[in-house]
């Protein structure tokens, strides 16, 4: 990361929120991936589209409290988690107005089924996400950065200042904790 960057984080984390103009533009094409990474995992009719993703994380920081990133990865990582609360809230607000919430009810049709399995599924990733890193944040930091980041091993393990067979390890354990609860067995 250039010097430039490291000085706009720096200013960032001090609560000097005018630095956050400056920096979107140098991490744009990497905020667009991030984004693009996410949707991809959405049903193709969302009506967030990677741009409108990138510019409501932008919306979300801007009058936050001061944001603290050691650097541009953990910068994306960040902004990787801001967009996936905004896709969890609004699948949330769908599943609500779904159950009632004063909306008109729709007609079933077939491709509803798969709006609510994704939708259930996010919300389910996102809670189980929460209750992992009550017990291991490293762990749960991994799948972040993996999943919503689309960070490689090497990557990840560089951002967390841990080796790559950690990353792996932890990435391991973690996809089959995360599994067994948002699809448990059954009996469990």
């Amino acid at each position: 990361m250039s010097t430039d960057a490291q000085g706009i984080l720096r200013r960032l984390a001090e609560g000097d929120m005018r630095a956050l103009d400056q920096l979107y533009p140098l991490v744009y094409d990497d905020l667009r991936r991030v984004a693009r990474a996410q949707l991809a995992r959405e049903h193709p009719d969302h009506t967030l589209d990677t741009t409108a993703l990138v510019h409501e994380s932008y919306l979300r920081f801007v009058g936050s409290t001061p944001i603290d990133a050691e650097g541009r990865a953990h910068f994306l990582s960040i902004a990787a988690r801001a967009m996936r609360r905004i896709l969890v809230d609004h699948a949330r607000k769908r599943r609500a107005g779904k159950r009632g919430g004063g909306a008109i009810p729709e007609p079933l049709t077939p491709g509803l089924a798969v709006v609510d399995d994704r939708s259930l599924e996010l919300v389910a990733l996102d809670d189980a996400l929460e209750r992992l890193e009550a017990l291991d944040e490293r762990k749960a930091r991994v799948v972040e950065y993996r999943v919503f980041t689309g960070m490689t091993v090497e990557e990840t393990a560089e951002t967390l200042g841990v080796s790559p067979a950690t990353v792996k390890r932890d990435w391991t354990v973690a996809r089959a904790w995360l599994n067994r609860q948002i699809r448990p067995e059954p009996g469990e």
